[in-house]
C-alpha cells in the first residue's frame, strides 16, 4: 500500500477545487466535505442529503471502528451545503453515481482525487489525503494534537503527528540544514 500525503499548500488546494469545480460540483462537493471534516471516505460516500441538509451536527456510525462520530457543521459548510443540495431530495445520496441509484464508489472517488491532483501537479495522493489535509491544516491552526488525536480516534498523539505528515515534516525540516 502507498503512503499518501496531506496537501500542504493552501494554493495547491485552492487549484484541486477550481479543477474539480470545472468538472461537475457532485466532485468538487466531495473534496470540499473531505477536507472540512476529516472523515473518512468510507463514512463520506454513504450520506444522504438528509444526513447534511438543515442539521448542525454529521452523526454517522463509523464504518471502521463502529463508533458513533458527531461532527459540527459549522457556518461556511452549512452554506455550502445548502448551496448544493438545493435540487436535491432528502433520500438522494450525497454523492451519485451516474450509472446506478447508489453512491460512488471508493475507487471511483480516488480517480476523482487523483486526476485532480495530477493536475495541480501534486503525487503521493489517495482518498486519505482529504482526511490528511483536514488534519495537517487543524494542527498548523491549533497546534492541539490531542483534540486532533480524540477527533481522528487514534490512541496516541505521536500517531496523530506521523499520520498527518507532522513527523516526517518536522524531521526533514531538522536534517535540511545538518552537514559534516
Amino acid at each position: 500500500m502507498n503512503t499518501v500525503q496531506p496537501i500542504r499548500d493552501p494554493q495547491k488546494i485552492k487549484l484541486i477545487k477550481q479543477n474539480l469545480r470545472r468538472r461537475n460540483s457532485r466532485d468538487w462537493f466531495l473534496f470540499i466535505m473531505g477536507i472540512n471534516t476529516g472523515l473518512r471516505i468510507s463514512d463520506l460516500l454513504p450520506l444522504r442529503v438528509r444526513d447534511v441538509r438543515n442539521q448542525t451536527h454529521i452523526v454517522i456510525k463509523e464504518k471502521k471502528t463502529g463508533k458513533t462520530k458527531r461532527f459540527p457543521i459549522n457556518y461556511s459548510l452549512k452554506e455550502l451545503i445548502e448551496s448544493y443540495t438545493f435540487d436535491m431530495q432528502d433520500y438522494d445520496y450525497l454523492f451519485p453515481s451516474h450509472k446506478t441509484d447508489l453512491p460512488i464508489q471508493r475507487g471511483q472517488a480516488y480517480k476523482i482525487l487523483n486526476q485532480a491532483a495530477s493536475e495541480a501537479g501534486l503525487t503521493e495522493i489517495g482518498t486519505h489525503t482529504m482526511r490528511k489535509t483536514f488534519g495537517y491544516f487543524y494542527y498548523k491552526q491549533t497546534k492541539d494534537v490531542a483534540m486532533l488525536q480524540k477527533i481522528f480516534g487514534h490512541s496516541a498523539p505521536s500517531i496523530t503527528l506521523r499520520y498527518i505528515g507532522i513527523e516526517q515534516e518536522q524531521i526533514d525540516e531538522s536534517l535540511f540544514n545538518f552537514s559534516l
